[in-house]
């Protein structure tokens, strides 16, 4: 964190000494508006970059670079823009304009902090978006004991600063057919969490089609979402904990076995639904929306293995039942009360429409990784001290 504060407190204040010594009030406006468009367009387009350079399947096009996609396509984009729109500055500003003493000093030292605090946001967001251990970012969490009500924050809060912008902007007068909030709510907090594993070699991203939806069945509803049965227990036979203003929600996904080599391995906190409220009756694209994240999945008949968000989850194909090339999982997830997931999110690249719940006495019943409780594996793996009996002589 100290590492993260320092730097984002050199490009403010390096931003301010450089518009006051070397720029002109009207320019260093220019400037800042033009950081701005920058950093919305980074945030508008680095999904379709990255897409283009990860491409599908499991070889990237860009090879062992796949995991930094995201950051490189977002740093791109901004440096490329705000180059761009900064020559264009200098053409059309190509002679200074003088507003008087008081104006230009006072000025250039505000747009010169306003800057500094899009730059550095940017910079720290482009860090928090990269898959490095924690001890080389900036700890917005206890990895071990996720927080999600109180992430730590870098000083200035420079990175909320950028990312503020960009929903303000997704969501205002630049809104089109898809929102930031509405995709990617709490920005940061899902880019953190989706590179828990990346010290254990978790992909950040998969194929496009290796996880899928319950087909329609004879009555013509989905069953893929419904709210858990009271009598769901945990791994030990014990009541499961409620939430306060929160259902515990059943959430179905059916992972495809040719996808496995690379999309079989995740973190509980890369499987996540946006949910949007009750009342919201826009299209699930656009507006505001809410994270409910993967608290475990189901091993037996109303049994829920939980864990914390960065538990590694990992499906092989000795898990397919003979001639069966798809493996149904049921995830379990606190929804808000006043609110219903809408979307579905499996690590950054894949985003399925959910269809409405069906309600609990409907469900069919409960189906996933089976004999998966840690506690149960404990219990019946060796100890490694242990030593061999020796047979009797005779």
């Amino acid at each position: 964190m100290l590492v993260a504060n320092l730097l984002a407190m050199l490009i403010v204040l390096g931003c301010a000494g450089y518009q006051y010594q070397k720029g002109d009030l009207v320019r260093s406006f220019a400037t800042v508006v033009m950081a701005i468009c920058a950093t919305a367009a980074a945030f508008g387009y680095f999904e379709v970059v990255a897409g283009l350079l990860i491409g599908s399947g499991d070889k990237s096009r860009i090879g062992s670079l796949a995991p930094w996609a995201w950051t490189l396509s977002f740093a791109m984009i901004f440096i490329v823009l705000f180059a761009l729109l900064q020559t264009a500055i200098g053409q059309v500003l190509r002679k200074p304009v003088d507003l008087g003493v008081i104006a230009e000093r006072l000025g250039r030292v505000v747009c010169g902090l306003v800057l500094g605090l899009v730059c550095s946001g940017v910079l720290i967001t482009a860090l928090v978006m990269a898959p490095l251990p924690t001890k080389y970012r900036y700890p917005r969490f206890d990895d071990n004991n996720v927080n999600l009500e109180a992430p730590a924050k870098v000083m200035l809060n420079v990175d909320g600063f950028a990312t503020g912008w960009a929903n303000l902007l997704s969501s205002g007068s630049f809104s089109g057919k898809k929102s930031l909030d509405a995709l990617h709510p709490d920005f940061l907090d899902q880019m953190y969490l989706d590179s828990l594993g990346a010290a254990d070699h978790v992909s950040l991203s998969a194929a496009g089609d290796a996880i899928e939806l319950p087909k329609k069945n004879e009555d013509g509803r989905i069953a893929a979402v419904w709210a858990a049965p009271e009598t769901m227990k945990d791994a030990d036979g014990k009541t499961i904990n409620s939430k306060s203003g929160h259902t515990l929600t059943i959430v179905r996904v059916g992972f495809k076995e040719r996808s496995v080599s690379y999309a079989g391995r995740f973190t509980l906190s890369q499987l996540r639904l946006i949910c949007k409220a009750k009342t919201d009756t826009a299209d699930v694209l656009v507006g505001k929306a809410r994270n409910a994240y993967a608290i475990g999945y189901v091993t037996a008949e109303n049994r829920l293995e939980i864990g914390r968000l960065n538990k590694i989850v990992e499906i092989t194909n000795r898990d397919f039942a003979e001639k069966t090339n798809v493996l149904w999982v049921d995830f379990g997830f606190y929804v808000p009360s006043d609110s219903i997931p809408v979307l579905l999110e499996f690590k950054r690249n894949i985003i399925i429409q959910l269809p409405r719940p069906i309600p609990t006495e409907e469900a069919p019943a409960a189906v996933g990784l089976k004999g998966r409780s840690d506690k149960k594996k404990d219990a019946d793996a060796k100890p490694k001290n242990a030593t061999p009996k020796k047979k009797a002589k005779r």
